[in-house]
């Protein structure tokens, strides 16, 4: 199986489906990231230039850890990516390369303009994908993707459903490392951003950074697993604390619930 998390920024990837994407490659499938802005404009102090060549090289670097296909950035500056003819092209190209038999992105109900965009050209590539004389420079896939989206806390218009679940326990230690080699975003930038002014990480610990990424970003993962424990024990047989859910799309190949959560069978 291919499976492919198309996101806004260097670090969206790891964060919403690292966890899935480790127990995908254990178990021998292929696993390609896309981040479709180069990240340039997520810091507080940093230069534009020397922050989009920072976050490439720690995107980088998770993949390695994580033994990704590969970890694509485009060439987009972060907070303008806009749901334009040129960019749908792009898309549909990177898409058709990797030839994926699973599509995972935002929804479109992000809080985030770039999210939002993103979301929106995915959609708009899922029938156009088939097309064969529209980007004929790149030949169509065999076999048309499914679909999803992962996590947000958003409601409306809706919230989001959990089609398919995912036990994370297992591998989050190693996704704990995955976001670590995210330096700028998680001990950096981030922060900043949750109102930890003055803060910093350096000469922390192995035990004090897995303590920091808990408390900030593990507890959504663990409310997924409370939001669908009854579907994870039916599956797993035992309580979960860590889990990542797939909202299914119907814009790409048509599937029945059974089907699409066998797509995630780790």
């Amino acid at each position: 199986m291919r499976y492919m998390f198309i996101g806004a920024h260097p670090d969206d990837a790891d964060l919403m489906i690292g966890g899935t994407a480790l127990k995908a490659i254990k178990a021998g499938h292929h696993v390609k990231f896309v981040s479709a802005s180069n990240g340039d404009r997520g810091h507080q102090s940093m230069p534009s230039p020397e922050l989009a060549v920072r976050r490439y090289n720690e995107a980088q670097k998770s993949a390695a850890l994580a033994g990704l296909d590969e970890y694509e950035i485009l060439d987009i500056h972060d907070c303008a990516l806009e749901v334009t003819l040129e960019n749908r092209e792009r898309f549909i190209r990177v898409i058709r390369r990797f030839a994926p038999d699973v599509i995972v992105t935002h929804r479109p109900c992000d809080y985030h303009a770039d999210h939002r965009a993103v979301a929106q050209l995915v959609q708009d590539c899922a029938y156009l994908l088939m097309v064969p004389l529209y980007c004929p420079d790149v030949p169509i896939p065999d076999v048309n993707p499914v679909f999803a989206y992962a996590y947000d806390r958003f409601t409306k218009p809706t919230p989001v459903q959990a089609d398919a679940v995912v036990e994370i326990d297992s591998v989050m230690e190693e996704k704990f490392h995955m976001l670590d080699c995210h330096v700028s975003q998680f001990y950096e930038w981030l922060p900043v951003t949750k109102g930890l002014k003055d803060f910093s990480a350096e000469g922390w610990t192995w035990e004090q950074k897995r303590a920091h990424l808990d408390e900030h970003w593990g507890s959504r993962f663990k409310t997924i697993a409370e939001y669908a424990q009854v579907q994870l024990q039916k599956r797993y047989g035992h309580s979960v604390q860590y889990a990542e859910l797939f909202e299914y799309s119907p814009y790409g190949r048509n599937v029945t619930l059974e089907e699409f959560q066998e797509l995630f069978p780790f």
